[in-house]
């Protein structure tokens, strides 16, 4: 189902006491592919900064901006709109051995790294070890793992922090998007699967059924994995990747896609907002 959507993605900083300086990125900017055309976009920030963009290493659109005068709130307004028309992909159904050749570690070595912060733990790498050993395809044992996840690892807003890593995670059988999609990386990725987090938008099914009305979306986080192309699987809600899904950035981990981040001088703390509104034009 094709369909045209308008995003609106407010988010931004209070600071405590005020900030004097500060130093930003933003990952706000959906991509152009084959499954989905970015129409056109806006980055409004206040207060009115110094900004540049580029395309950083994973091809992700970033906005680097600089507010050099006392502000005691930064407010980062994304405005974008995009046309995506997403059928699930299956894969090519690669074979074992096909996947753990010497040229697609090569090519792939950076979504194969095991890292702490997507690293399971012994106790969820025990028992999908057992499972890669009986799937016939690394496909068949991806689709399995990442069902394991949505089943047994409860969605609970407030369980875990940005910071959190996988095994967190799992130890607690609760978590949010982020926290799932990295224990489905870092599963994948142990059984010699390439894989990379995805973070964008997802279109809620009232959004998705009504032309013209606002509705409130979220930031969202999912996996993919390389199976011959790269397959889309969202372990949150249990089901493949499709035209809900909006597509903003890939990574290894969410440390190389946040929607915003920086640094900067003044008060000593500070409280972030968010806010995402997507309304389906046609």
């Amino acid at each position: 189902m094709s369909m045209r959507l308008k995003v609106l993605h407010r988010t931004g900083f209070t600071y405590a006491g005020g900030a004097v300086t500060s130093f930003n990125e933003a990952r706000m900017t959906p991509q152009t592919s084959a499954e989905q055309e970015l129409r056109h976009v806006r980055l409004d920030v206040v207060p009115t900064p110094w900004s540049t963009t580029y395309t950083d290493y994973w091809g992700t659109k970033v906005t680097a901006f600089e507010v050099h005068e006392r502000h005691q709130k930064l407010v980062v307004t994304s405005t974008s709109t995009v046309d995506v028309d997403r059928s699930p992909r299956t894969g090519l159904g690669m074979t074992w051995a096909e996947i753990g050749a010497d040229n697609v570690a090569a090519e792939f070595v950076e979504t194969l790294e095991l890292s702490p912060r997507v690293d399971p733990g012994d106790d969820l790498l025990s028992r999908v070890r057992a499972m890669a050993a009986r799937e016939e395809t690394p496909g068949d044992y991806a689709r399995a793992v990442v069902g394991l996840i949505h089943t047994e690892v409860e969605y609970v807003t407030g369980s875990t922090h940005v910071e959190s890593r996988a095994q967190e995670a799992w130890e607690a059988r609760s978590g949010v998007c982020q926290d799932m999609a990295h224990l489905a990386v870092g599963c994948l990725r142990d059984a010699g699967i390439p894989a990379r987090y995805v973070s964008g938008y997802l279109v809620p099914d009232d959004a998705a059924e009504q032309i013209g009305r606002p509705v409130a979306g979220e930031s969202h986080a999912w996996v993919e994995w390389w199976d011959g192309e790269w397959v889309g699987y969202d372990p949150t809600n249990g089901v493949a990747v499709d035209d809900h899904h909006i597509v903003v950035a890939q990574g290894r981990d969410y440390s190389d896609v946040p929607p915003l981040t920086g640094i900067f001088t003044g008060g000593s703390t500070l409280d972030m907002f968010v806010e995402v509104e997507i309304t389906r034009l046609r």
